[in-house]
């Protein structure tokens, strides 16, 4: 028998990428609506609540209704928006956090697939905040880079335009702090105050790294490079998608340099710890489109169906 599947939202970068990977399993059947029909409520309706799994791929207020709209209670959702992400009634979709993730994912109908930003920091920072390395009230900074198809359709028009790119250098935003995923940042890690984030879109396509500065002399039990590398590797060392990388061996790490596309299409994070005896910075990469939300929604979707978790991930 093969799992039914709906992806509401099917025509955005996620959907796109999400349909694509679908389209690849042989165990699975994909409910569709006729391009026409595409917006009709009823037709909508329908696929939501013949589904086994539904993906939603759509804003927040649409992804609610959505919900809204979801009455067989055997539906499990898969929401890849921002509207249920500390919603303690959803499972937060990102298993190698803990036994305690991993577990509600598996028994959830309702979960929500992190943002990409969100992804690699909380990865770097939820460890050591859950297991007391770093207090809740540290005063913690992110900076991020990623590709612009992180930014959804518009601003991948804005970047391809026929006319030329009018973003040629790097770009700054969100610069009023108040970035979309810094609410799942800060519950989830388990920190008190939100963290000084600021994110920067470049002019290519996908890839991305979040840096956390950590500095020894503002934590209650100073810790060394060393300390925080072996602490983060004994964590993630059962998860196959959540790779500390060894201290100083790659090529790139020695000649100083690491690069954000690193492992572009694939389900992978790479983890890095950098730094000196003073300053620590702690780095994560990923591919935006990959563990940042498409293969983040598949790994989530293999677990609530019982299936090997890499199943059609790499």
């Amino acid at each position: 028998m093969k799992f039914k599947v709906f992806v509401d939202g099917s025509e955005g970068t996620t959907g796109l990428q999400i349909n694509e990977r679908l389209a690849a399993r042989n165990d699975l059947y994909i409910l569709k609506i006729d391009a026409e029909k595409r917006k009709d409520i009823n037709e909508r309706k329908k696929c939501l609540n013949q589904a086994d799994v539904v993906f939603l791929c759509l804003p927040d207020a649409a992804a609610a209704e959505a919900v809204s709209l979801i009455d067989n209670p055997a539906t499990r959702v898969i929401d890849a928006s921002t509207a249920h992400r500390t919603n303690s009634d959803w499972a937060y979709g990102l298993p190698e956090l803990s036994r305690h993730h991993r577990s509600k994912i598996e028994s959830s109908a309702r979960v929500s697939v992190p943002g990409c930003y969100a992804t690699g920091f909380i990865s770097l920072i939820y460890p050591l905040v859950s297991e007391g390395l770093v207090q809740k009230d540290y005063p913690v900074t992110a900076h991020a880079i990623s590709g612009y198809s992180g930014g959804g359709k518009k601003l991948i028009a804005q970047f391809e335009a026929p006319d030329g790119n009018p973003f040629e250098s790097p770009q700054l935003y969100a610069l009023d702090l108040t970035h979309k995923h810094i609410p799942e940042m800060t519950v989830i890690s388990g920190l008190k105050y939100a963290p000084l984030f600021s994110p920067i879109v470049c002019p290519y396509y996908k890839g991305m790294s979040v840096c956390v500065p950590v500095y020894p002399r503002l934590l209650q039990k100073p810790l060394s490079k060393e300390d925080i590398h072996g602490f983060l590797t004994d964590y993630y060392s059962r998860e196959k998608f959540i790779k500390v990388m060894p201290l100083g061996t790659e090529k790139e790490y020695i000649n100083n340099f690491i690069g954000a596309t690193r492992v572009n299409n694939t389900n992978y994070i790479e983890i890095y710890v950098t730094g000196n005896t003073d300053q620590i910075m702690l780095v994560s990469v990923l591919d935006n489109l990959g563990k940042g939300s498409s293969g983040a929604a598949i790994q989530n979707m293999n677990i609530m169906l019982g299936l090997r978790e890499d199943t059609g991930l790499i």
